[in-house]
């Protein structure tokens, strides 16, 4: 283990390994020019996982004091009175969540016309529903157009998109900005290395090949997880690296199934998805089936008191194959793992249905969704 900057000086040729120089790590050097160097690593092959750093808003740059980013927001020493955050992904509600349960006042505007904009629509709506109950407010379809540090905190000027004469003004404590992430590879390497980049992120055979080795155009470079772009997860990450290092020591491996990458928000309600959402069936022109199974019916969620949410199944007609399922309720982020394996697996809704569930368990429920594509559901 060796602690500083690294700077990729060259990929390998065949003939003298990759190098890489470490600089003093001094905190704000991000260039990759100039700085003392502690050492000069060689090695046939140099994996790249420096993953992604949060966005900015190019008007209002974090300052780590009023403008704070999620990085921030995890180490703050004191609960805030109020937070505006801005963005209303994953990380933006889940800082949300938090935030309110310690009793912040909690406000969150969304350029979209709905928060959680990549789930699917009606777990999007019954989680909105949810957390304005909690006492969160929402801002939805609206704009920032500037952040006043003038005063005391934050003031934030918005507006309705499109309608820039209906300017409001709102001051937090704290800004938060959960408006997404960018690939973290500053200094990391020169532009004559000659590494070719997409967005940012780095390029690899990952999207590309059947049997990705996640190499770059740069013979011993390679990379992995959010550095190479979406979906940006820890838990594909994971896998990405796994796979990568099994094939450079030339080990059988599966590989990333990339159409089965479950995504959570851990909140309350829990969110879970996996596969396709319902738009984007309708959108691939997909002959389907649903079934959608309320909390309000089941036994467990009852007697545990967490009957808020549902689950929802899609599959293709004829065969039932799995397209797609989406939770919201307790233990969400744990039950999306028996859809992962059945898409993995190509299984249908029959082999979920004649799968035995134990009672009374959360994963009844999946049982349940199910049934309910045949419109079969026995507690409804």
């Amino acid at each position: 283990h060796i602690q500083g900057h690294a700077h990729i000086v060259s990929g390998t040729n065949g003939v003298t390994p990759c190098e890489v120089q470490v600089k003093e790590a001094t905190g704000d050097y991000y260039s990759g020019d100039g700085g003392t160097v502690l050492e000069t690593v060689t090695a046939d092959r140099v994996l790249i996982a420096t993953g992604a750093k949060p966005r900015d808003l190019p008007f209002a740059p974090c300052d780590g004091n009023t403008i704070i980013n999620s990085a921030h927001a995890m180490t703050l020493e004191s609960r805030p009175e109020s937070l505006v955050i801005i963005g209303s992904g994953a990380i933006g509600m889940e800082f949300a969540y938090v935030y309110n349960v310690f009793g912040t006042k909690v406000t969150v505007i969304e350029m979209l016309d709905r928060i959680l904009p990549v789930e699917d629509e009606e777990v999007s709506k019954l989680a909105q529903r949810a957390f304005k109950k909690q006492g969160i407010t929402f801002h939805t379809n609206t704009g920032v157009k500037n952040i006043d540090l003038s005063g005391d905190g934050g003031t934030v000027t918005y507006s309705p998109i499109g309608e820039d004469s209906k300017e409001e003004t709102i001051t937090g404590e704290k800004i938060l900005i959960a408006i997404g992430v960018a690939p973290r590879c500053d200094g990391l390497f020169s532009d004559s290395l000659g590494i070719e980049l997409d967005r940012g992120f780095i390029k690899t055979d990952a999207k590309e090949v059947e049997t990705p080795t996640y190499k770059t155009n740069v013979p011993g470079i390679y990379a992995i997880g959010d550095i190479i772009g979406p979906p940006l997860l820890a838990h594909v990450a994971s896998e990405e690296a796994v796979t990568c290092v099994e094939r450079m020591a030339g080990h059988h491996t599966f590989g990333v199934d990339y159409n089965s990458i479950p995504g959570c928000t851990y909140t309350n309600p829990q969110i879970a998805s996996i596969g396709m959402t319902e738009a984007k069936v309708k959108e691939a022109g997909i002959d389907y089936i649903k079934g959608v199974y309320s909390l309000k019916s089941h036994g467990k969620a009852i007697a545990t008191g967490a009957t808020e949410g549902f689950v929802k199944l899609l599959a293709s007609k004829p065969y039932g194959e799995i397209l797609g399922a989406h939770i919201i309720g307790n233990s969400a982020s744990e039950l999306i793992a028996e859809i992962g394996l059945a898409i993995r697996l190509e299984a249908t809704v029959e082999d979920i249905i004649s799968t035995m569930h134990a009672h009374p368990t959360m994963a009844e429920a999946i049982h349940e969704a199910a049934l309910g594509t045949e419109d079969r559901m026995i507690h409804n």
